[in-house]
């Protein structure tokens, strides 16, 4: 499989990332390892994580899906093969959470003691802090880079403005350059990324990781109903938010391109995310080896621009 650079870091990454959201949460850690090497197996090399993740579980205190990855490549010998990323900031209780340098320091030791790794391959600001200016953030990450800790650094869910602010600090003399972006951004929710987020990221060659690839399994074909909310723990808020006509002609179209290509509707999705200008990976998760097969075949699905073009206009591209 063709690989792509992520910015201008010197990763380069097979076009599919997998999300280590689900590790600790919605899988035990034996399933996770399994399909962690499923995923390897097959040729793919990317991993998505964050320290905290998944503090929102009953019982569980953040790091969980760091020290479920850290068990897995501690078993594994094709570590520099891996790029591996991860994430600080968010909230972790207990007053642990944003992006001033005293805090980075820390949090980066514990992620590496979970990630039982010496680097971190991207390390990402997983949520803006106004209140610590980046040049203090970007100064503590050139640090780490210098200290063989971090290889590149990211940034998630920073407005249009927020990013322009960073990318113009960051690169001076004794600061770090974000080299990426993680955006919210699917077939459905385009212009929270394209209006302004997609010309930044390609006028200052950021790679660009979607989240939230598949609408929340939308865009899987799973939710056609108000009926169907009932098939998952958040289908209710799915069906709320994306079941409307545009939702439905949107079903339609990856139904139409999906017939014509043999593929179904979350390969067609996601075929399309990775056919994207700019964009470097579409980050998915699965939590079950049938599901990761069916979600890692979209990165070997090519579109046709007849299909794109059908997925455009029903999207309102």
């Amino acid at each position: 499989m063709e690989k792509r650079q992520l910015g201008r870091s010197g990763l380069t990454v097979v076009p599919l990332c997998f999300g280590g959201n689900v590790f600790g949460w919605t899988i035990d850690e034996a399933t996770s390892h399994r399909l962690l090497d499923a995923f390897v197996d097959q040729g793919f090399d990317f991993i998505d994580t964050a320290d905290s993740y998944s503090t929102w579980v009953p019982g569980n205190k953040g790091g969980e899906s760091e020290t479920i990855i850290g068990n897995w490549l501690k078993g594994r010998t094709d570590r520099d093969k891996l790029v591996i990323a991860t994430k600080v900031g968010s909230e972790m209780g207990q007053g642990k959470k944003g992006l001033a340098p005293a805090y980075i320091r820390n949090a980066v030791e514990d992620s590496l003691r979970r990630l039982q790794t010496d680097h971190i391959d991207l390390y990402q600001s997983h949520w803006d802090d106004p209140e610590t200016p980046f040049e203090d953030t970007l100064a503590a990450y050139q640090q780490l880079i210098d200290q063989g800790k971090v290889r590149a650094v990211g940034a998630s869910n920073l407005s249009p403005a927020r990013l322009r602010q960073a990318l113009e600090v960051g690169g001076r003399p004794g600061l770090a350059r974000y080299e990426s972006l993680q955006p919210e951004y699917n077939l459905f929710d385009r212009a929270g990324y394209e209006a302004e987020l997609e010309g930044i990221c390609r006028e200052n060659q950021l790679g660009v990781i979607s989240y939230y690839s598949l609408a929340s399994g939308f865009l899987s074909g799973k939710y056609r109903s108000p009926e169907d909310a009932g098939k998952s723990p958040r289908g209710e808020g799915v069906v709320r938010k994306y079941l409307n006509d545009r939702g439905h002609a949107i079903l339609a179209a990856l139904d139409e391109v999906a017939a014509k290509l043999d593929a179904n509707p979350s390969q067609v999705a996601l075929a399309w995310l990775i056919a994207r200008p700019g964009l470097t990976a579409p980050i998915v998760s699965a939590t079950s080896l049938e599901q990761l097969r069916d979600l890692t075949a979209a990165a070997r699905l090519t579109l046709d621009p007849a299909s794109i073009d059908r997925l455009d206009k029903a999207s309102g591209g």
